[in-house]
């Protein structure tokens, strides 16, 4: 698939469980990313422009043995040769990051035929490897990011300090250079008014509750990415092991959560479920945020039994398929706002109902 083709695909297999997945029906989806540094170069936002093509270079000469450890090939893309829609469009779809298109000039990324693994290279460090799987999975990704890593330093050095562990471009991701995140579907906790608690023992674990792109992003939608504030003095599996524990236990009180709201509120919560599918089903217009508060309700229906008819998967085409960037890329008119792109969300928006129901 080229490109373009990902561009206009609403697809994206690791993010919306379907519900046969392990806690599909509340956790989406499951990241792995690692942060390295080749030694003796300096990091990307020091660097000048013949040492970010070095890191390039280095990058290039050991990806036909990373294909072969991992057991599929990569589509290289240039971040410099896409248009500033493309890249939006991928930084939506989490294959890279805002910060590797915020200087495209020997910017790079490798990124999976299947979409679930992708390496980007001069982010904020030399290298960030990120791997994917659905529902809450870190052990899947941790295996195919560790292949990743293990081939590359095999045949490069990479900065390492027997004090420090791996050094990164930034303190909070020194040592194991390891940044887990499982992206969460919490509207009982939110509607039931306990998502604030959440948070707050999260931090207490050394865990940070965002939004779904991250730091700084907001939290609309009901949907939360949960991740390891500290990488420093900690092994990769414990980590991992430790943010698995708690969103075992969010996940747990969500359930919780939204049983109480079937029992004490079934026809309220069923009226809503219902009043959401059918304005996404049936409207000519819809704002961003009000889409993704719709399919919230919709998803909530469908993991309650209170809907048929979509499939739960349909839940992150719509998150895809309703993004600003995606449908000014797909209607290709960078400048398309306001009403023009409240119809695009929804005419795209009834089509995507359309192909992915039962």
């Amino acid at each position: 698939m080229s490109v373009s083709d990902l561009c206009r695909d609403y697809h994206l297999p690791w993010l919306g469980a379907d519900g046969k997945s392990k806690m599909g029906d509340v956790a989406l989806g499951s990241r792995i990313r690692l942060a390295r540094n080749f030694s003796r170069l300096p990091f990307p936002n020091r660097a000048n422009m013949k040492e970010l093509a070095g890191v390039q270079n280095r990058a290039a000469s050991v990806f036909s043995d990373v294909e072969s450890a991992v057991g599929q090939e990569f589509d290289v893309v240039g971040i410099e040769g896409l248009t500033p829609l493309e890249r939006d469009v991928l930084v939506e779809k989490q294959l890279i990051s805002r910060n590797l298109v915020k200087q495209p000039q020997y910017r790079s990324a490798y990124i999976a035929a299947d979409r679930s693994s992708s390496i980007m290279v001069n982010e904020e460090d030399h290298l960030r490897i990120q791997c994917m799987a659905p529902g809450l999975d870190l052990a899947r990704p941790y295996a195919v990011a560790s292949k990743i890593d293990d081939t590359i330093e095999s045949r490069l050095d990479i900065a390492f300090d027997e004090k420090m562990g791996y050094l990164t471009s930034c303190p909070t991701n020194l040592g194991t250079g390891l940044r887990a995140t499982v992206i969460v579907h919490l509207p009982g906790l939110v509607y039931t008014r306990n998502m604030q608690s959440i948070i707050n023992i999260s931090q207490q674990l050394g865990l940070s509750v965002r939004g779904l792109y991250g730091e700084g992003s907001e939290t609309v939608g009901n949907i939360f990415s949960i991740s390891n504030q500290m990488t420093l003095g900690f092994t990769e599996e414990g980590l991992i092991d430790n943010l698995t524990s708690a969103v075992t236990e969010i996940v747990e009180h969500e359930r919780r959560a939204r049983n109480a709201l079937i029992m004490y509120s079934k026809d309220r919560i069923e009226d809503a479920v219902w009043r959401a599918y059918g304005i996404l089903r049936y409207a000519r217009s819809l704002g961003e945020g009000e889409t993704l508060e719709l399919i919230s309700k919709v998803r909530l229906g469908i993991d309650s039994g209170l809907l048929t008819g979509p499939r739960p998967e349909t839940f992150s085409e719509l998150l895809i398929a309703s993004r600003p960037s995606f449908l000014k890329n797909l209607a290709g008119n960078e400048n398309l706002a306001g009403t023009e792109l409240s119809h695009e969300r929804a005419a795209v928006v009834r089509k995507v109902l359309t192909d992915t129901s039962n």
